[in-house]
């Protein structure tokens, strides 16, 4: 899957998200709308990640849908 389908999708994502990262709230995730670089932003600012570890987690979580 690329990232075009699930931002297209994010309404449905956006629960599988949250799962994923447990810490990032419903506003969180309404303010990513879908966005790459702001849902790797806002993983970094709650969980004090690099912006290298962020880019991972995203890549892994979409390598698994």
């Amino acid at each position: 899957m690329n990232w075009d389908e699930i931002k297209g999708n994010w309404k449905q994502f956006k629960g599988q998200a949250q799962q994923k990262w447990g810490e990032l709230t419903d506003d969180d995730l309404d303010k990513a709308e879908g966005n790459r670089e702001e849902l790797e932003g806002r993983i970094q600012a709650r969980y004090g990640k690099s912006k290298e570890e962020a880019k991972r987690e995203v890549d892994e979580w979409m390598a698994s849908h």
